[in-house]
């Protein structure tokens, strides 16, 4: 379908120029680079390694907290959380003290890139593996937008798609499993060659990565299927973008157990009890492979104590990032004020942070090593092309990258 507009779309305070030819940008969810060093000393990554060459091979900061949904929305609305909206993947609601998902659309302070091209006839397609991100994926999006996990029951009113099963043929798969994302990938590559998308959004899960470091055989496996996929992809005429919305590193003791601060417990402990209510970001309906341990926690004074305590009985313990108050987090991380706790607390790399022993089941790990994110040591990302930039965008690439510039690097920056 030709697209109805011709001349660039502007939103949230970017221009776009609609695609000129099939555009694919991927979100390898938890792709630290040190997966992709691995896999390329391993020559398991022929493709990737190539971008080095023939196309942009760079790093990126990805949006804090690093966790799947901020992200995820950043990159499809080109903004930081604070523009957004959408800071985590739990929440407590301000105005009604209720925990809650961020995954309803009315959440969201802006329209995505997806929605937009949608709407200017741009055949859009945003496909990911978990269903929590799809509402907000497709919010306003005239096109298909699905997930892995419910494959089995798209529908054409809904999804803009049905009987996804047959399209990448075979079932769907588990939720715990590598081919969660891959599915995601061969159904985008179907639909680019039936012609069916010009602009895809693929969003892939975390669960290799949480389980396998960099260099094991798993990773390794899993990133070599990614770098045939992306392989696929261009030989079909796509640009290829690729980000992540978030690195991952190892959180646990030298005798294999999760390096864990249970922040509520501690606190409560010393202000006495229901002193705070820490909130975990990281929290969604799949928790088995980190617990709901990541490196970012929210904590909400609710008597015997102002911030400012609760901020020096944190500061200084062993494991412990950063600790700031409510507007300092606001500006430091871009994140909504409004939104916002009373005190942010950040663990460091090999850190994770919880709110009390009672409500983090960590039996899923079986014997495993914790691996996480959340803070600052997950925000470096990788920013890959598949084509050669412009002069004007080679010129950007040396400046610092933001994983949400993805979208305007794929459709502005590539030379035509």
């Amino acid at each position: 379908m030709e697209p109805v507009a011709t001349k660039p779309l502007g939103l949230n305070g970017r221009t776009y120029r609609l695609p000129s030819r099939p555009t694919a940008v991927i979100c390898a969810d938890g792709c630290d680079p040190a997966y992709l060093d691995a896999g390329i000393k391993a020559a398991a990554l022929p493709t990737i390694a190539g971008f080095r060459e023939h196309g942009f091979y760079g790093l990126a900061d990805a949006a804090m907290p690093t966790f799947t949904n901020p992200n995820n929305v950043s990159i499809v609305t080109g903004t930081p959380p604070s523009f957004h909206g959408i800071s985590g993947n739990f929440a407590l609601d301000r105005e009604t003290g209720a925990e809650v998902m961020m995954t309803d659309p009315a959440m969201l302070r802006c329209p995505t890139l997806l929605a937009a091209m949608s709407q200017a006839g741009v055949s859009t397609a945003a496909i990911t593996a978990k269903d929590k991100l799809r509402r907000m994926l497709g919010h306003e999006l005239k096109g298909i937008c699905f997930s892995s996990e419910m494959a089995a029951s798209c529908t054409v009113a809904e999804h803009g798609i049905e009987n996804v099963e047959a399209l990448v043929g075979r079932p769907k798969p588990d939720m715990y499993s590598a081919d969660l994302s891959l599915f995601v990938l061969d159904a985008g590559i179907r639909l680019v060659e039936e012609g069916r998308a010009e602009l895809l959004y693929l969003s892939l899960s975390d669960y290799v990565q949480h389980g396998h470091a960099p260099g094991e055989p798993e990773a390794l496996e899993f990133h070599r299927a990614l770098d045939q996929r992306i392989a696929a992809l261009m030989q079909l005429g796509c640009v290829v973008g690729v980000t992540a919305d978030h690195g991952m590193n190892d959180k646990a003791l030298p005798d294999g157990s999760p390096h864990v601060i249970f922040l509520e417990d501690l606190l409560n402990r010393e202000f006495g009890a229901g002193a705070v209510r820490v909130i975990c970001p990281i929290t969604d309906p799949f928790v088995r492979h980190h617990g709901a341990l990541g490196s970012f926690v929210r904590v909400y004074a609710k008597h015997g104590a102002a911030p400012s305590e609760l901020a020096r009985a944190v500061r200084g313990l062993p494991g412990i990032d950063q600790v700031l108050e409510r507007g300092a987090a606001a500006a430091e991380y871009e994140l909504p004020y409004d939104r916002e706790a009373d005190l942010v607390v950040t663990g460091n790399a090999n850190t994770v942070l919880g709110s009390t022993v009672a409500e983090h089941d960590l039996d899923g790990l079986a014997g495993h090593r914790l691996r996480s994110h959340g803070g600052r040591g997950e925000q470096r990302v990788p920013f890959l092309l598949s084509h050669p930039l412009n002069d004007t965008y080679r010129a950007k690439g040396n400046s610092r990258l933001r994983n949400f510039d993805i979208f305007d690097f794929a459709l502005n920056g590539i030379e035509v």
